[in-house]
């Protein structure tokens, strides 16, 4: 385990129930933070290890928002299309710098808003040249979509476009940003999955399920009885935390500054 990354050994009671014999480990924004990634599996294969023998599954959620503002973009998604402990099942999520991202590769948005939240860090990372500005047009946009795109290896094209928006384990529902109150979360926009704040963050009400998110940070993971946030801001703080959601019990593992 990397120096720095701990386990936290005791439970807490969660406000919602994950499914008998099932272990599931929630991990938020990663944001191109490679090295805090792989503190985090280290931790989870060692909590794994530990685990008693009632435990018939364990499952990974990544939470989106995998690349950008971070060094490491390429290597985080290397990481996730190659480098999973073993025994673990996973599902990973969209978050908005994904769909930021796909807009671009896809001609469905201009650049500029993809390069001003972080796409400049990971264009660095697949070793394309960043242009001299965010408001590109024209061939100049043309260029940087095609480089990229011949950067891209296919497993990670196929990774990105494989993302689901949403996913549920018994009592929760795990999406990136959050849902929109008094719609059914089976009918939810995926523009509020993605990028909702306001309406849900100050909600009170019963979504039917306890909604276990990202994107908006929090100084440390916050749980209320209809949703717990999990982004502890990655990239500025050096803490990634992970929620550990077990029978009607919740924990958690996170990397600390200087791991």
């Amino acid at each position: 385990m990397m120096e720095g990354t701990w386990p936290v050994d005791f439970w807490i009671p969660a406000p919602g129930r994950a499914p008998d014999g099932t272990r599931v480990y929630a991990v938020p924004d990663i944001h191109g933070r490679a090295d805090l990634l792989e503190g985090l599996l280290d931790a989870i294969d060692v909590d794994l290890a530990r685990a008693d023998e009632s435990l018939d599954r364990a499952v990974a959620v990544f939470l989106g928002d995998y690349i950008d503002r971070g060094p490491r973009s390429r290597r985080v998604l290397d990481i996730l299309t190659n480098g999973m402990p073993k025994g673990l099942e996973t599902v990973f999520l969209k978050g908005n710098h994904e769909d930021f991202l796909l807009s671009f590769l896809d001609g469905k948005a201009e650049v500029a808003g993809w390069l001003c939240n972080g796409g400049f860090q990971t264009l660095a990372s697949y070793g394309v040249p960043a242009p001299d500005s965010a408001f590109l047009v024209g061939e100049a946009e043309n260029h940087l979509r095609a480089a990229l795109l011949d950067a891209l290896p296919e497993r990670h094209m196929l990774f990105l476009r494989d993302l689901n928006l949403m996913h549920r384990e018994g009592g929760y529902l795990f999406v990136h940003a959050g849902i929109r109150p008094g719609v059914d979360p089976d009918h939810q926009a995926a523009d509020d999955l993605l990028w909702i704040r306001g309406p849900f963050l100050t909600s009170d009400a019963d979504f039917g399920a306890v909604v276990v998110h990202g994107h908006t940070i929090t100084p440390r993971p916050l749980m209320l009885t209809n949703r717990i946030a999990l982004d502890t801001g990655a990239v500025e703080t050096g803490r990634l935390t992970c929620g550990v959601f077990e029978a009607d019990r919740l924990r958690f593992l996170q990397t600390e500054p200087g791991a």
